[in-house]
């Protein structure tokens, strides 16, 4: 559901009957006459969505994390909140960047459009930048020649199926964070598809390597073995941006994770 489409649409007819009562309706009614309640209800509500669009437009757009490929960061039922000027101001609906504010840097949790279906809305790692060699092998990252650092730490318990994952703090563009790895399961990328610029990654049974084309971003989950990213389905491109992740309001399961992730 395009939900940023249904508000627009909504803002329009609710406008329109505002502006229709301010141009031709009030001047038809007598003074002492109440408002026809077609006329009333969208005038009340045009208010409230346009500051919703606006607020969700070009401040911030709340998110739910769908899946686990972002565990121990972001698990599934987190409510988080998206930055959407933090990337530049864009036209809503379209996603033009019409003000340059700032770019991706490694590191960063990510909102964009799924580049095979922009009706869907991901979160990932930025892992890479335009320009970058990206090689993960043998679950380890390079990047540009350089092995990202990385420590143990104890071992992350996933308790909806009572299974515990290695647990490692990685830096990544100077973002310390936790990454999941699974010892059992295969260096090797288990399947791929074709994508834009597909040439520029190189895969072997130790893992692949890419190179970031220009305008496009590398992203992955921190969850290495359960994540389907741009190891799989390819590079994102700028125009598909939605905004930077940075604070969890909600989650109905764990509400003390409220405030954290930032």
């Amino acid at each position: 559901m395009n939900f940023a489409l249904i508000l627009f649409v909504l803002l329009l007819f609710t406008g329109a009957f505002a502006l229709a009562d301010a141009v031709y309706f009030r001047e038809q009614r007598r003074a002492d006459d109440k408002e026809p309640w077609w006329i009333e209800y969208p005038k009340s509500f045009f208010p409230v969505i346009l500051i919703v669009f606006l607020l969700r437009s070009f401040l911030v757009e709340p998110f739910k994390i769908p899946s686990g490929s972002m565990v121990p960061t972001l698990v599934v039922g987190d409510f988080i909140l998206v930055n959407k000027f933090a990337y530049g101001i864009r036209i809503p609906l379209v996603n033009k960047k019409i003000i340059g504010v700032g770019e991706p840097r490694r590191g960063d949790v990510m909102v964009f459009r799924f580049p095979e279906d922009p009706s869907l809305d991901y979160i990932k790692r930025v892992i890479g930048v335009p320009g970058d060699k990206i090689v993960y092998a043998n679950k380890r990252l390079f990047i540009n020649g350089v092995e990202q650092p990385h420590r143990q730490t104890s071992d992350y318990l996933h308790r909806e199926r009572i299974h515990y994952s290695r647990q490692l703090l990685e830096k990544v563009g100077g973002v310390e964070h936790a990454i999941l790895v699974e010892d059992e399961a295969p260096s090797a990328v288990p399947f791929t598809r074709a994508f834009p610029f597909r040439e520029n990654c190189n895969y072997n049974n130790e893992g692949v390597a890419c190179t970031v084309p220009t305008g496009h971003y590398f992203m992955m989950g921190d969850n290495r073995d359960n994540s389907a990213d741009s190891r799989v389905w390819g590079f994102v491109p700028d125009e598909n941006i939605v905004g930077k992740a940075f604070f969890i309001w909600f989650n109905f399961s764990e509400p003390r994770r409220f405030g954290g992730f930032h």
